[in-house]
């Protein structure tokens, strides 16, 4: 191919076993290199954290802290429409319908772009602040079946979220505990336990009928997520074993570069 202008994305000292080229349908190429390099792993800090996850606030950890959803696919909306209709006039086979296509190709990518880094940073920042992360195990496809909330169920991708909370957990030597996605975690009180009949989903702070406490739905819910994480495994009850292809090996790492231009 010749001598190439790469912008690297990270560096590394070990060579490369493989090399894949690919090209993306905004016209950009990568470069992804797979290493033989050992991870360091990271230094206790004895702390650990309930997640749950949810529209509104992407995540609400049981410490109270809330991380605001981004919203890419809304960020982009008007940009989108307006290329995607200029593209639906455009003459199929002509120059123009295939310039407009790029533009669209490159929307769509600045979108899943902005996602990925987001999730990426997130999760990143939970692995070194915690050695135990709780979580729900949720059904993300069948989620998205919800004809109202399928376009932001998939624009907070719950399911990226998971998978890259638990390789680099397993890369860095953190541990993640997975609760059953049918433990009422919304709807237990925190402080005694109670279980109320029904809470629907447009409630976001209740009372509870037992104690009288006061709750902000996804930070109790965090709350007893924590809680069911430890006392599964405090009673040694069966947790769900992640699969090993969701895994990363710790002496394997791959680095993503895009090629600016070819020489």
């Amino acid at each position: 191919m010749g001598k190439l202008n790469v912008k690297w994305s990270r560096g590394f000292k070990s060579n490369p076993t493989t090399v894949t080229i690919t090209k993306r349908p905004s016209g950009q190429y990568f470069v992804s290199l797979c290493l033989d390099e050992t991870k360091k792993q990271m230094l206790k800090t004895n702390q650990s954290v309930g997640v749950d996850l949810g529209i509104s606030h992407l995540a609400t950890l049981s410490n109270g802290e809330k991380i605001e959803n981004p919203k890419h696919i809304a960020a982009q909306k008007k940009r989108l429409g307006r290329a995607q209709r200029v593209l639906s006039r455009r003459v199929k086979g002509s120059g123009r319908r295939n310039r407009q296509r790029l533009r669209v190709a490159k929307i769509q990518q600045k979108t899943a772009d902005s996602r990925k880094d987001f999730l990426n940073k997130l999760t990143t920042n939970l692995v070194r602040r915690f050695d135990i992360i709780c979580i729900e195990d949720l059904n993300a496809k069948g989620m998205v079946k919800n004809r109202k909330l399928s376009k932001s169920i998939s624009d907070a991708s719950f399911g990226a979220f998971k998978i890259m909370l638990e390789s680099k957990a397993k890369m860095y030597g953190r541990e993640i505990r997975v609760v059953n996605r049918f433990f009422p975690s919304s709807k237990t009180c925190s402080d005694c336990g109670h279980i109320v009949e029904s809470l629907p989903l447009q409630i976001r702070q209740w009372e509870c009928p037992a104690c009288g406490q006061s709750h902000d739905r996804d930070i109790n819910a965090a709350k007893n997520i924590l809680a069911a994480g430890r006392v599964v495994t405090a009673q040694g009850g069966n947790r769900r074993q992640v699969k090993a292809s969701a895994l990363k090996c710790n002496s394997r790492r791959t680095v993503n570069a895009q090629i600016v231009k070819c020489a």
